[in-house]
């Protein structure tokens, strides 16, 4: 068995408890992981701002040779000073188009710029699961002006909890999609990106920077927009909760779920000596 080098792991449903904290047991594992020389890279849809808080937790932030993977790969992070390695964002006018057409579902929408979270239309439901999870920006704009020539936007999502509407608007949008990768995660977002961009993509980027074989690289994940970081990683691991959908992309699966320590059963079994 490899030396895993670097562990990517997502981090809601995954990382997090369903309280959104990290339980004792993963901040124990991560960090004897960390003591031995692994790099524990969260790999999110978030920005690295958004990730800044578990980072502390972890005893990450501002760590050089540290990394976040954010936006499904869209970016790379030192964490130290926050020093950008990878940004590729959506080309502005794209991303506006794609947004007004949202604006016309009706339906909450993210907005995701380096730095800063935009959400129209927050529901109540929406705003109880983003609790201590992620802070953002209230808008009621119908287009992108506010931002142009001022923020690049590298995420866009839409939101709703029924999964055959978001099939839907995929559909819907097909015209619009030819430089774009599509995503879905949390049982609830269907995700726009720049083509080219996902989990997979920043993972093995990240290796080739660090001169790690994708062999020596670990994904641990539960949904969707995991399956390119679990098929480029050396090792692909589900946590018990998984997104059905995924369980043939994992090499293993673990006993624990998220809320009971999934990640430090990965590290525990697979990277602590």
């Amino acid at each position: 068995m490899p030396a895993y080098k670097i562990i990517a792991c997502d981090m809601d449903e995954t990382l997090l408890s369903s309280d959104a904290s990290i339980c004792q047991r993963n901040i124990e594992a991560i960090q004897k992981a960390v003591s031995q020389g692994v790099k524990f890279v969260p790999c999110t849809g978030r920005g690295f701002r958004s990730v800044e808080g578990v980072l502390t937790t972890l005893g990450l932030l501002n760590q050089a040779d540290q990394y976040v993977i954010g936006f499904n790969g869209a970016s790379i992070t030192e964490n130290k000073g926050h020093r950008s390695l990878f940004w590729d964002p959506i080309p502005f006018d794209l991303a506006d188009t794609l947004y007004q057409k949202g604006v016309a579902y009706g339906m909450c929408m993210h907005i995701y710029t380096r730095d800063t979270v935009y959400i129209r239309a927050v529901t109540p439901d929406e705003e109880a699961f983003l609790h201590g999870r992620m802070a953002y920006v209230p808008t009621d704009a119908t287009t992108l002006d506010f931002i142009r020539g001022k923020e690049e936007v590298c995420k866009l999502i839409i939101m709703n909890t029924d999964d055959a509407v978001l099939q839907a608007i995929h559909q819907d949008m097909q015209p619009l999609l030819s430089d774009i990768t599509v995503s879905f995660s949390s049982n609830r977002y269907i995700e726009f990106m720049h083509k080219g961009v996902t989990k997979g993509v920043g993972l093995l980027q990240l290796a080739r920077f660090l001169h790690v074989q994708p062999v020596e690289t670990m994904a641990i994940g539960d949904n969707i927009n995991d399956i390119e970081m679990l098929k480029a990683a050396g090792l692909s691991i589900g946590v018990h909760n998984l997104n059905p959908v995924i369980r043939t992309y994992c090499d293993v699966v673990t006993d624990a779920t998220n809320n009971e320590g999934a990640v430090a059963e990965a590290i525990e079994r697979f990277v602590l000596q």
